[in-house]
């Protein structure tokens, strides 16, 4: 989700959030075959596959899944103390309670007193459940990013494991939007960002899920403009950073769009198909508005037993905003494509 101080008409993430909520949408929409999309062109609207079919309580913001060790899916998503969903088939997703049912105090202070989290990432390691999410407010980078661990994922099982990254109003950068991923050598990796000047990377100890060091590095950017929800994907040798441009929280008006790059390093440069850095702007459109598909953004990616699998939230022509997944194919070049 967007943070900025540059265009303080927009709606806020928590108010997106809430009339998402009030919407309380229980459909979508039917899978279609897809085609592979280049970079974005204004002068020619690509065939993009609508989401596939899942049912259930499927109204989310921010998305991020885990496949479960004894089967199924655990899906977290930005709601008052982190909302939890599962699914045994990713198709029909059911609630799951909260990640905090009895609050989390140590984020007010970065949330103005709201409940509201965002941004959760979710994966399971060594036995255990880590989630890190987002503390923070509409329109300001005094943000943090901490860390939860549990090993069942249960509602209410989740213990509060401290602050991994914060930002303050002098920072050139802003600590939400949170991902973790590990590379062949097995380090552990946080990137993380939205607006000020764009995504940043920062190493883990694994012993502890948190910062290994003081180095914050750069890896992709818009010159202060909208891009956010970096998700980095390891498949093969290549290092895939998807991220979000544009807009979200405005409903049906939404410009969110999914872009990607990818490096043969954990730390990159990420380049896009045309060798364009994603530190200068690069970035290759993977999926954007289309016909009843409003803002498809804040992507997360997962290897299933059928392929490699998009998750993601967009908003329908009422402005609620909804599960979409899709699966993701590559080229004969290694480029993801979705259908």
């Amino acid at each position: 989700m967007f943070t900025s101080t540059e265009a303080p008409s927009r709606l806020s993430r928590r108010h997106g959030w809430r009339a998402w909520l009030a919407a309380g949408v229980t459909t979508a929409m039917a899978a279609i075959g897809g085609v592979a999309v280049d970079q974005c062109a204004a002068s020619a609207a690509p065939n993009y596959p609508d989401p596939g079919y899942v049912t259930g309580d499927i109204g989310v913001h921010d998305p991020a899944v885990v496949t479960r060790p004894q089967g199924g899916y655990l899906l977290a998503h930005t709601g008052n103390n982190i909302t939890l969903k599962t699914s045994t088939d990713r198709i029909t997703f059911r609630n799951a309670g909260t990640v905090f049912p009895n609050g989390a105090p140590w984020t007010l202070t970065y949330t103005n007193n709201s409940r509201n989290l965002w941004a959760p990432d979710i994966s399971y390691r060594n036995g255990r459940y880590y989630l890190y999410y987002s503390a923070s407010t509409f329109g300001s980078n005094r943000s943090a990013i901490f860390l939860a661990t549990s090993t069942t994922g249960a509602t209410g099982t989740w213990t509060h494991q401290g602050l991994v990254i914060e930002s303050r109003t002098s920072d050139n950068f802003n600590a939400i939007d949170p991902n973790l991923y590990t590379d062949s050598q097995g380090r552990w990796w946080l990137t993380f960002g939205s607006f000020w000047s764009g995504i940043k990377l920062v190493q883990l100890d694994p012993a502890t899920g948190r910062r290994l060091d003081g180095t914050v590095r750069g890896i992709a950017g818009r010159g202060g403009g909208a891009i956010e929800a970096p998700f980095v994907f390891r498949r093969g040798t290549w290092y895939y950073l998807y991220v979000s441009f544009d807009l979200c929280c405005r409903g049906a008006a939404s410009t969110y769009r999914i872009m990607v790059g990818r490096s043969a390093s954990p730390t990159g440069p990420f380049l896009d198909r045309n060798g364009t850095d994603m530190a200068a702007g690069g970035g290759t459109q993977l999926l954007a508005s289309h016909g009843g598909i409003h803002g498809p953004g804040h992507q997360a990616v997962i290897a299933d037993t059928d392929g490699d699998q998009l998750f993601y939230h967009y908003y329908a022509d009422n402005g609620a905003s909804l599960l979409g997944i899709n699966s993701i194919g590559y080229d004969a070049a290694g480029w993801p494509y979705i259908f």
